[in-house]
Formats: structure tokens, sequence, C-alpha cells
């Protein structure tokens, strides 16, 4: 079984091609994908396969965006939703699109403690050989299938747990520096490197991620979450365990504060590493110290991103994602638990609810241009 990718064709319909160029007039020049091209950074964004019959949401994605990820199509509750059948079809629509635009497609995520259906958290409990057995049919299901479309997955999601007194995300509790989770109570610390393992026997040309979030900010839970994650990563590579890159999360949060010393410390550390750094789900939730008006509040948003994104790239980073592009689809926008409790919208992303390009893409343009060259 295998995604079904048509032959390929002509960029755009008539229609879109007439919007990318209305667009492009008003906008007034290059998406963030040519910007960061030119520089040697790839831009791209998390998508939303339900969304793609929306002519204005395919536009924004075609002009801004040169790499995608799935929002939700390639998680394991949406491809393996009972045991043993899989369906392809929301996420063979996004590989469809990225394909028929000339975009690469990356994989979010093979090994996760959310998005489980409940047949895999009661598997789990039934002792570690079902474990490894459930674990194997997945990656040989989902890895055939999306060979060739997609040559980068995040294999492993969120396994280090917050550090204790962390204001901004709960704290679940910890064995060791690890998150516990269904995955690590059936087979033990080891789930992460045998999920590793088992998708580069499956795959030795894939690149295999880990990804994280909260490591950030310059507080001493984040310096925690920081640490913990680069103790994980050391014990990977010394046990010569395939993975690739970090990747970084980056859900910004405005009151949490920053400076660029400590992250770019921890992203030389990975470096040092011989693994690559990638920015995978980049936005910025407001906090409660923001000034009231449009323009204040997008200037501090811009401002952060300047900041984080820069360190970066100043540490080698050449992937940038965003997750989504327009404020009107963010999950910042939808999701109870991060929306603003005023009634009002995250200015977290790029471009606005209409659509037009905020402080924040001016942001990500300027730093992408000083890198060409």
């Amino acid at each position: 079984m295998s995604l079904v990718l048509p032959p390929r064709r002509r960029l755009f319909g008539a229609g879109l091609a007439a919007l990318l160029a209305r667009q492009a007039r008003a906008q007034g020049g290059e998406g963030l994908a040519a910007l960061g091209r030119s520089g040697g950074i790839t831009f791209g964004t998390a998508i939303n396969s339900g969304w793609l019959g929306d002519a204005a949401y395919a536009a924004q994605i075609v002009t801004e965006a040169q790499l995608l990820v799935p929002e939700w199509e390639s998680k394991w509750a949406a491809l393996q939703p009972r045991p043993g059948s899989f369906d392809f079809g929301p996420l063979g629509a996004v590989a469809s699109f990225a394909q028929a635009k000339g975009k690469q497609l990356r994989g979010h995520v093979l090994v996760w403690h959310e998005a489980m259906p409940s047949w895999l958290v009661d598997g789990l409990g039934e002792g570690a050989a079902k474990a490894r057995s459930l674990l194997a049919a997945h990656l040989d299901g989902v890895l055939a299938a999306t060979r060739p479309a997609i040559r980068d997955w995040d294999v492993v999601n969120e396994a280090v747990a917050n550090a204790e007194g962390n204001p901004f995300t709960a704290a679940t509790p910890a064995q060791g520096d690890l998150r516990d989770t269904p995955w690590l109570r059936a087979l033990g610390p080891g789930y992460i490197e045998e999920a590793f393992r088992q998708a580069r026997e499956r795959d030795r040309t894939l690149r295999l991620t880990y990804n994280d979030y909260g490591l950030e900010g310059d507080t001493p839970w984040a310096e925690e979450k920081r640490q913990r994650v680069l103790r994980l990563l050391r014990r990977m590579v010394g046990a010569q365990c395939p993975v690739d890159a970090l990747g970084l999360q980056a859900h910004l949060l405005m009151d949490e504060p920053f400076r660029p010393e400590p992250l770019a410390g921890f992203l030389r550390a990975v470096r040092e590493l011989g693994l690559a750094v990638l920015i995978t789900e980049l936005d910025v939730r407001e906090g409660q110290q923001l000034p009231g008006g449009l323009a204040a509040r997008d200037a501090a948003v811009a401002e952060r991103v300047r900041q984080v994104v820069g360190t970066a790239l100043d540490a080698g980073c050449r992937t940038v994602l965003t997750w989504g592009l327009s404020d009107r689809d963010s999950w910042l926008a939808r999701d109870p638990g991060v929306m603003r409790k005023d009634g009002q919208v995250h200015r977290g992303l790029p471009l606005d609810d209409a659509g037009g390009r905020k402080p924040m893409w001016q942001a990500l343009a300027t730093a992408f241009g000083s890198r060409r060259g």
C-alpha cells in the first residue's frame, strides 16, 4: 500500500494561478519560501487537508511555503484508526497537493503519547512483546507507504518531562528525565532508541528527528528541559542510535523571558553532537502583559521571533516551519487550552486573519535575507 500520487501536471489551476497573481501584487514581492531559499534556508508550514479546497488558503501555502508538514494527517490515530487498518486518504491529499505544487513534505509523528487510538493504549498495556509488535507493524505500514513522498520524520515527539514548577505547561510525573507515557510504561526508557533503530532499519535514507517543546526561554524550568533533552541526545549518540536532528518546536510564550545566550549555548551543544537543528512548529502565544493595540502587539511578537529565529539560524539551523500561516487558521485561535481569555485572537503567525503580512512575516524575511551569501 502506498500514497497515491497523481502524475505531475501544471503547477496551478487557472483560478488558483489568478489568485496567486492578485495576492503577489497586493503583498508586493516574493514569499518566505523564495526569500528563505536565497539564503539557503527552507521555510515551511503545517497544513490541514480539510482546508485545501479553500483557494485563498491554498494560495497562501503556495506563495509562502516550500516544506509542508501535516497538522494531523500523519499522526497514529489518523493513519491507523483501527488495528491493522491503515487510512492514507487525508495524508494522500496533502501529499498530492505538495507534489502538484512542487513542495516538499515531512512527517509528524511516528511515536507520541497523544493522538493514540484507544486500541493502541490498550495494546501497550499488554506488555513489552505486544508493544514491540504494534510499533513494528505501524512502522512497516507507514514508512513503506510514505517513502516516495516523505524523507524526514519526527520519530519521537515530546518524550522528555517538563521540569517541576513550570507555570506554562502542566508537568507530568517523570521517570528520570522522561515523561510518564504508555510507551515508557510498556518498553521502558529504551523505547525511544528502539523507535529510531526500527525506523532506520526500514529506510536508511530518512532524516530521523527527535522533536520537543519548551526549550527556548530564559527560565530555570526551560534550562532544566534543555539539559534533559541534551542528556537524552547524548545518550542516543553515544549508543550509536540513528538520530539525525533535533526539532525545536518553538511554540513561543510572550510571558516567558528570553535571552539569546542560553538557547545559543544549548544549540551549539546539539550541533557538536553532529545533529541538525530544525525549527518545526513556530508560533507565538501572547501573554497577559502585552499592550492592547495591534501595532504594539505585532511589534512585540515580531521582536521575539527575530530573536529566537536569529539565534537558531546563527547556530546553523537551516529549516524553519511555522505551525500554520495565518491567525485565522491557527490552533491558537481554536484550542480552548491556549486561546486568549479576553476574546481577542493571538497574533502569533506571519499572516493576519485576512492573509495580510504582519511584522512577524517581515521579521522572518529579514532574518532569512541576512543569511544571503
